[in-house]
């Protein structure tokens, strides 16, 4: 046979050399016309059919479910039942190769990637993908856990320890610092502790150490990865963590020694956003959060890594940004938030600012001063590189300014009289996430949405309608991913396609059944643990909404080095035979996601 077959495209990429002879030695060549049925279902297939030129479609119950273009292969599951269930039709000239079942087979008994790659469900699919992408350099970073970076011992001293005795100690041990036990209550005591001690000036071998013990400590546990730990770092501003496996204590995790681990551009940019003094200082390092995002996906970072390390970074950066902004009365009286993907740890690339500012009820800044801080704020991170959100919602509207009580009343009046503009708006309030100031000001509007959301299955009903706002067909997802000749060179919005079904779907979920989280990962933690969805199902979301986020920060930061707009959408033609597989795979979850929700709202037929 000839030796023209392309072994470059998935799943004959990882291929080794016998393997590929085999492939050789086992194909033919045959010719459809347009129209012509290739497959029909009951029939039993024979080979596994690899388009080398034209277009196919994939016909179920009369739908067309998929499409495949050159490069593309069908039906793997098909030749392993023995039987096709769908009908597969030449949508123009098609040449194919038919590699014989035979082969297929054995192919499959040699190669556990091949199969995983050529018919699996789309999570063992990544999976084996995953696996393909072990030599890049950052992958074994990616996948490190806590307790493989070096973790310092845990002294622990008591609490009425004088200073000198605990300073003897950490000389001895050689340690920068020592766990404090006071009763209930565990701290630190640190060489600043010390240094504070011995500025203060009272005798050292008569004060106890709690007195200069820090009690609010953040632990992490032994098998977290290293990506949390340095997001728990940026995030509270802390030079160590203590380690803790239940109730024992391993060890301490000290910045030093995780920053000889992991890269440390995440933690320089943090040091640099805290210290900046002006404006001019921060919107330098906003720019190179994009050139860091850059490196983290191609060294093959994850997404779901990549999104917490930049809400870690995007809160530090508009924190201080406030922090340089507003007076210091604004500053204690107040709690800025984010919403949206940035409250979700979900954005990854500049878009959008979504953002607002609860006040406490007895501020005395005046009117005049919180607009011109927050008309300042939305000014200076449109500067930064965050474009003003289309809807305006960001501190700059008052409508998103607003004191607790009236802030209250706000979301009272979304879900008592929800119209389609109150039920975006809850939505998008839904996902907030506190930035800087007082968090208890957010935690009691919430605590609002939790108290009037009891059994109310109308307004649940109609907030979860909006995972419909962007219909399936006839000019959904499907539509889109089949188009064949020019029309393929359309772009597909992922966000309305898949990213947006999934987020919304969960989040209406996760309040019928009053979820705090506010991640969408974490909230399919939370239903699975309550039992509202399968495990199963669960898992194929993530990985869905995780390959879609991968695919649009891809797309968008082609477009962000050739100086363009960031769109959000990806151009199908351009996508690799693997890829394209993938995504057929990733919105066929969620369309069932989409029949599920329906089913759990009684949305059918409504």
């Amino acid at each position: 046979m000839p030796n023209a077959f392309d072994f470059s495209a998935s799943p004959f990429d990882c291929l080794d050399e016998a393997e590929r002879k085999l492939v050789r030695d086992s194909v033919d060549i045959a010719y459809f016309r347009e129209g012509e049925a290739i497959l029909e279902p009951g029939i039993e297939p024979a080979h596994l059919f690899i388009l080398i030129k034209g277009h196919v479609s994939q016909f179920h119950g009369g739908e067309a479910v998929a499409g495949y273009g050159p490069n593309d292969c069908f039906d793997g599951r098909s030749l392993m039942a023995c039987r096709a269930s769908s009908r597969f039709v030449a949508a123009e000239e098609v040449v194919a190769y038919l590699l014989a079942k035979a082969a297929v087979n054995a192919l499959i008994a040699r190669n556990a990637t091949f199969g995983a790659l050529l018919f699996s469900d789309l999570s063992n699919k990544l999976g084996a993908l995953a696996q393909r992408h072990e030599q890049r350099e950052m992958h074994a970073l990616t996948m490190s856990r806590v307790e493989e970076a070096f973790l310092r011992p845990a002294h622990v001293v008591d609490g009425g320890a004088d200073i000198v005795t605990v300073a003897r100690l950490m000389q001895a041990e050689h340690s920068s610092s020592v766990l404090v036990r006071d009763g209930e209550r565990l701290g630190i005591f640190t060489n600043t502790g010390l240094q504070r001690a011995v500025v203060d000036g009272q005798p050292l071998d008569r004060r106890p150490v709690r007195d200069l013990a820090t009690f609010s400590l953040v632990g992490i546990a032994p098998d977290a990865p290293l990506f949390d730990a340095l997001a728990l770092m940026i995030r509270h501003q802390v030079h160590r963590l203590v380690v803790t496996d239940g109730p024992r204590i391993v060890g301490l995790l000290e910045q030093l020694d995780l920053l000889s681990f992991l890269s440390n551009h995440s933690y320089l940019i943090t040091v640099r956003i805290v210290r900046a003094q002006s404006l001019d200082e921060l919107r330098a390092e906003a720019g190179k959060i994009t050139d860091f995002i850059a490196l983290l996906y191609r060294g093959g970072t994850r997404v779901g890594q990549i999104g917490k390390l930049v809400q870690a970074l995007n809160a530090k950066l508009f924190e201080r940004t406030w922090q340089l902004i507003a007076p210091p009365e604004l500053l204690a009286q107040s709690c800025l938030f984010v919403m949206g993907s940035e409250g979700r740890g979900e954005q990854l690339l500049k878009t959008d600012q979504d953002n607002g500012l609860v006040l406490r009820d007895s501020t005395t800044a005046s009117d005049a001063v919180v607009e011109s801080a927050c008309l300042r704020f939305s000014a200076a991170l449109r500067d930064f590189g965050y474009p003003d959100c289309a809807g305006r919602i960001m501190v700059s509207n008052p409508a998103w300014r607003h004191s607790e009580s009236e802030f209250r009343g706000l979301v009272r009046r979304w879900l008592l009289l929800p119209d389609p503009e109150g039920l975006m708006a809850l939505a998008t309030f839904i996902d907030a996430h506190a930035v800087v100031g007082d968090a208890s000001l957010l935690d009691a509007v919430r605590a609002e949405i939790d108290h009037l959301v009891v059994a109310n299955d109308a307004l649940l009903g109609q907030f979860a309608r909006a995972i419909d706002l962007f219909p399936d067909a006839p000019s959904g997802w499907w539509s889109r991913l089949l188009l064949f000749g020019e029309h393929e060179r359309q772009s597909l919005d992922l966000k309305r396609a898949g990213i947006f079904p999934i987020v919304h779907g969960v989040r209406s979920l996760a309040l019928r059944d009053h979820v705090q989280a506010t991640s969408t990962i974490a909230r399919l933690d939370a239903l699975v643990a309550d039992n509202r969805i399968p495990l199963e199902l669960a898992n194929d979301l993530r990985d869905s909404l995780h390959f879609l986020m991968e695919l649009k920060l891809k797309a968008g930061l082609a477009e962000w080095e050739a100086g363009q707009a960031i769109s959000g959408s990806v151009k199908v033609e351009r996508l690799s035979s693997l890829e394209r597989d993938l995504l057929k795979d990733a919105l066929a979850v969620v369309k069932r996601f989409k029949t599920l929700v329906r089913h759990q709202f009684h949305l059918e037929g409504a």
